[in-house]
């Protein structure tokens, strides 16, 4: 019994070593992401604008601010973390300015308004839209929300909604999920070192119980005599 019990503490323990060993790697790993994220958005070096008093400000305003800030959290349901915005370091490099960044730029798309130039006459649905410049309000449109087949409209469309729009939006995106890839990395590595300690307590445990259960064992066997030192099971 004291064999087996002193074979499974030392494998425990084997265990534990190898938990400890893959959250060292994690660690590291995870670190390294941080470092690239953190070097890139310094590379960008966009920023959020607060006042005096900390306030997100967008254009001057805070009344701006809060229209993007309902955008993202009522709209999109963006779970926010209120400590990733601090205006002692405005620079964007978590997920939650990543997100408020990519609402500022989706926000004033929504909310503006477009010049479409018609070059020649164009007839639409029994509708004659004359050669001219006309101004064009989004009005809270995305990009599948507009009628492409509208000689105004469809036009509005690739202005409000261009390649560029759609690559910040693309590329804020990103930024997202790889700080948010590496919060979670950061939450296995916790995982993996706790398993690890856990592993190596129970390891030692049972180590520890199988030379107190080998000592009884001699005890009751008469091939040791107690001298008065106090055993591991008493």
């Amino acid at each position: 019994m004291a064999h087996r019990l002193k074979v499974l503490g030392m494998v425990l323990m084997v265990f534990g070593f190898g938990f400890l060993v893959a959250a060292g790697v994690a660690f590291f790993k995870v670190q390294d992401g941080y470092t690239s994220l953190q070097s890139f958005s310094e590379a960008q070096g966009v920023e959020l604008s607060y006042n005096d008093d900390g306030q997100l400000i967008d254009r001057g305003t805070t009344q701006g601010a809060e229209g993007i800030m309902s955008l993202l959290v009522d709209d999109w349901k963006y779970p926010v973390v209120q400590g990733d915005l601090d205006s002692n370091d405005p620079l964007v490099n978590t997920a939650s300015e990543f997100m408020y960044q990519m609402a500022t730029i989706v926000y004033h798309t929504l909310h503006g308004t477009q010049m479409v130039t018609l070059a020649e006459d164009v007839e639409y649905e029994g509708t004659v839209y004359e050669a001219g410049v006309y101004e064009f309000d989004v009005d809270g449109r995305y990009w599948t929300d507009f009628n492409r087949s509208h000689p105004i409209e469809g036009l509005a469309r690739d202005l409000a909604w261009s390649g560029t729009t759609h690559a910040l939006v693309a590329e804020l995106g990103v930024g997202t999920v790889t700080h948010s890839a590496l919060q979670m990395g950061l939450a296995i590595t916790g995982a993996f070192a706790a398993l690890g300690f856990m592993f190596l307590l129970l390891g030692a445990g049972f180590f520890w119980v199988s030379k107190g259960d080998l000592m009884a064992l001699l005890l009751a066997q008469g091939i040791v005599k107690n001298e008065g030192l106090p055993l591991a099971t008493d």
